[in-house]
């Protein structure tokens, strides 16, 4: 009968090395896992879609903003509303109608129209100011005209044809009116005024005619 060969028991106290491999694998030490790598730092909450990146510096957009107002400003001056017409208050009769405190005037003025085309009239004011304030009154009706005058003859002296409201006023013309109004005033408080206007607003325009005294 052959040899047996005796069989081995693997050993089960032996420690069993892990394979060496062939290749050298680096090794990554704990100091080094914890470097950033080299290179220029990015800030990616810098974006470029925001004002700091798309407008220049904010002196030159100053700059251009106030040239753009200024340039605006002298626009409006140059292209400002003028009145239409032009003229002056000739004559001032006034009274005082008794037991009221009030004092009635006739206001005669010269109304010249200066402009290309006709003016039309849509009101006419008087403006009193004196040292207790100021105070405005619409022209009253100019078909009462002769009754003022019967009631209070004074009124007439120098009065011409009153100027109402849709009157108008040819190119170049030159006209001379009369319009009565009534101040809440005592007449001598209106003797002491300040000043004395008559304000005539033409239509269509936002700058009325002062002739003052």
């Amino acid at each position: 009968m052959p040899d047996q060969i005796p069989s081995r028991e693997p050993n089960v106290n032996a420690k069993i090395s892990p394979p060496v491999s062939s290749a050298t694998e680096p090794q990554t030490s704990p100091s080094a896992a914890g470097r950033t790598m080299a290179g220029p730092t990015i800030n990616i909450a810098d974006e470029f879609g925001t004002a700091k990146r798309n407008l220049p510096p904010a002196r030159i957009v100053m700059l251009a903003v106030g040239g753009v107002l200024v340039a605006a400003a002298i626009a409006v001056f140059l292209t400002r509303a003028k009145p239409q017409a032009s003229g002056s208050l000739d004559n001032v009769t006034a009274i005082e109608i008794p037991g009221q405190s009030s004092t009635m005037v006739a206001l005669t003025f010269t109304l010249r129209n200066s402009i290309g085309r006709i003016l039309y009239v849509r009101g006419v004011q008087g403006a009193l100011k004196t040292a207790s304030g100021q105070f405005s009154a619409d022209a009253l009706s100019a078909v009462d005209f002769d009754r003022y005058f019967q009631a209070f003859p004074a009124l007439r002296n120098g009065a011409q044809p009153a100027l109402a409201p849709e009157d108008k006023l040819q190119p170049g013309a030159v006209t001379t009116r009369t319009v009565i109004v009534v101040f809440p005033v005592t007449l001598d408080v209106f003797n002491q005024r300040q000043s004395l206007s008559v304000v005539v607003q033409p239509y269509d325009q936002p700058v009325p005619v002062v002739l003052s005294k």
